[in-house]
């Protein structure tokens, strides 16, 4: 059974769904693994989340609007602080008291690398520490959050993956590459857990990817996981130029994601950040244009895919992932 959307596992784990931006138009709707929700930006600059759902009549909040008390329903007015309680009832009239079971169901929601993450049910894990945010050395360059008709289950197992290289990725770096591929050794890689390996890359944008001329560069790299979905990638180059990507994947049920990356660049700032992720972007456009051609979730069973040592990265993270599933 490929379905895992709906695993109450997931529901304890922290979501990317959107840019900060995204809200100042007014409440957001966002499915999330299966389940519609709202988010909020309080007048009073909180961050709020909720089913998307008032409690009178059921119609969506997200429909709304955000006024001076709070969140207002679009169909009778209702209205409710970020915490999700109902603060005012129009038809009730001034000081009426207010019906007690008129609560929002609340999701945990926080604001970081520039991003809206969700959490459905209590967390039972923090987002993972990337440290080139406090760095003053890097900058963070962040990228719009895009709704791929692909499974996330299919992303990381395409992000942990290096084989694809030389096939997927022809008009960005992999033209270069050799489509052997060494094995490698899984190990902790701070809150990540993956390897390390060194590719020769294609120099398609030249300097302004990887702040080198030639036709061809050396990147040392690292590729790691943190359960359940997110997949973090280092890339170095022999000047000190160091990229880092954080690749997030959200299920927005079985068979499509919220996907969005970040970079963080220790160069001197003097690249407009469009340049620098010039290339970050034509990958990721090379990889859904593979991936929305792949039906449905991965299978998570033992028998249904043929692997090989290439794959042993993708085969670690199924596995873990399959046994929080299982759990549960």
């Amino acid at each position: 059974m490929s379905a895992f959307a709906t695993n109450p596992a997931l529901r304890r784990y922290w979501h990317a769904v959107a840019g900060p931006d995204a809200l100042l138009a007014g409440p957001l709707a966002v499915r999330l693994l299966g389940e519609q929700l709202v988010v909020w930006r309080a007048p009073d600059g909180r961050l709020a989340a909720a089913v998307d759902r008032c409690p009178h009549r059921e119609a969506p909040l997200s429909a709304g609007a955000v006024v001076q008390l709070g969140l207002q329903c679009p169909y009778h007015g209702w209205t409710y602080d970020a915490d999700g309680c109902c603060v005012l009832v129009p038809s009730a009239g001034p000081g009426a008291a207010v019906p007690p079971r008129a609560v929002l169901r609340r999701v945990e929601a926080v604001e970081r690398y520039g991003l809206v993450w969700l959490c459905l049910d209590e967390p039972v894990a923090p987002i993972p520490e990337i440290a080139e945010d406090t760095d003053r050395s890097f900058r963070r360059i962040n990228q719009p959050v895009e709704r791929w008709a692909a499974s996330a289950t299919r992303l990381v197992d395409n992000f942990l993956d290096t084989a694809h290289f030389p096939f997927v990725h022809l008009g960005s770096f992999g033209g270069a590459g050799d489509p052997e591929v060494a094995r490698v050794e899984m190990e902790p890689l701070g809150d990540f857990y993956g390897y390390q390996y060194e590719v020769v890359a294609g120099n398609t944008l030249g300097a302004g990817a990887s702040g080198q001329q030639g036709a061809t560069v050396e990147r040392r790299m690292s590729t790691g996981y943190c359960l359940p979905f997110l997949v973090r990638s280092t890339i170095e180059y022999a000047t000190g130029l160091r990229h880092t990507l954080l690749l997030s994947s959200a299920p927005v049920d079985d068979d499509s994601t919220w996907f969005t990356f970040v970079v963080w660049r220790n160069d001197d700032f003097s690249v407009p950040g469009d340049e620098v992720t010039r290339l970050d972007r034509l990958i990721g456009a090379e990889d859904k244009r593979m991936l929305e051609q792949v039906p449905g979730p991965l299978p998570l069973d033992a028998t249904t895919l043929v692997n090989v040592q290439a794959d042993r990265a993708s085969v670690d993270w199924k596995r873990r992932f399959k046994d929080l599933m299982d759990e549960h």
